[in-house]
Parts: structure tokens; sequence; C-alpha cells
């Protein structure tokens, strides 16, 4: 995270980028590094939330465009994950998307919203606005203490 954190805003970007995928990565460190010398919280929270977003978009265009074998084999994500994103979505509705910040749920939870076709707009609204309210909240955390 180190080695991230001494590329500035690039490395956020990648961080937070990894982040969103199926690798296990924690942008908040990174993010927590650079507030921490005096990097511009306001730049540090739009990469870290552009990063984190398209991170997602490329989890929704494999599920979009792969198999559940693809996206097993690919991701790792196992078969019983997918479904149970996907019975999330059945049953608290695309609103479930503004959790997709969550560790352990949020990752096949785009997934799922790539293999159920949901609305791309919709899709990038909601996921945004959940990642960017959760790297607010952690600017704020590093900020205050």
């Amino acid at each position: 995270m180190e080695i991230l954190a001494e590329y500035g805003y690039l490395g956020l970007f990648l961080a937070s980028f990894l982040a969103a995928t199926i690798l296990p990565f924690s942008s908040e460190v990174v993010l927590g590094y650079l507030l921490s010398h005096d990097f511009n919280p306001y730049m540090t929270v739009f990469v870290a939330t552009m990063g984190n977003v398209l991170g997602s978009v490329v989890n929704y265009g494999l599920g979009l465009l792969g198999s559940k074998i693809l996206l097993n084999k690919l991701l790792g994500i196992s078969f019983l994950e997918i479904e149970k994103a996907e019975n999330r979505f059945k049953k608290y509705g695309i609103f479930s998307l503004l959790f997709a910040w969550v560790p352990v749920i949020g990752d096949p939870l785009t997934v799922a919203a790539g293999i159920l076709k949901v609305n791309f707009v919709l899709f990038l609204f909601l996921v945004t606005m959940g990642k960017f309210l959760r790297y607010v909240f952690v600017a704020w955390a590093v900020l205050t203490i």
C-alpha cells in the first residue's frame, strides 16, 4: 500500500480500482496516507471514487458479458456468492447497489447487476453515490482524528 501511496493520486486511483474488483486491496489506507500528507481532500475523494467506480464498471461488464463459469474461474467468485447477490437484488431491489462499497458483498453485487442487465445509467448513479459517500466519510474521519 505504501508503494501505491508514493505515486500520489495515480496510486490512489489504482488502489481504488483494484479494491473494487475481487482483489484484496484497501484504498482507504492509501487515501488516509495521502490526506495525512496534505493532499487535497476534495481531489483525493474524487480520484478514489472514480477509480472505485471504474472497477465496479469492469465487474458489471464481466457480469454482462461473462458466464457464471467464466466469472468463477476469472474472478474467483463462487456460484453461491453470485446466487446470493442475485437474491439480494431480487429481495432489496436496485437500491442495494448503494452498498456496492461494502466488503465481501459489494463486488458480487456489481457482477450480479451485469448478469441481471440492470440499466447501466442507474447502476452508475447508485454505485457512484454509495462509493462517493463512503470516501467522504473516510476522508472526514481521517481529517478529524
